[in-house]
């Protein structure tokens, strides 16, 4: 899976901010990419949330993410957003 690391200087992204470059990016030479999973470790939420599935500490939304064609990993500010597209 390639692995995109985005850091922001000076300004706060919002989830729905970071999540519209995300897109962007994933969308660059994929006009298909589809978001498979995500998380937001600022509010303890992910998508999907109903999986306890974690392998090698490694959290079952990442696992799920990974198994179901993830092909790029979005981070921004040392994880605080993660976004995992097909």
């Amino acid at each position: 899976m390639e692995r995109i690391f985005c850091s922001t200087n000076g300004y706060q992204l919002s989830f729905d901010q970071a999540r519209g470059v995300a897109e962007i990016i994933a969308q660059e030479g994929n006009e298909y990419s589809l978001l498979v999973s995500w998380c937001d470790k600022e509010k303890g939420v992910h998508s999907p949330c109903c999986l306890k599935c974690e392998f090698d500490d490694v959290p079952g939304w990442e696992v799920y993410g990974v198994n179901h064609e993830g092909r790029l990993r979005i981070s921004f500010d040392d994880d605080r957003f993660v976004f995992i597209y097909s």
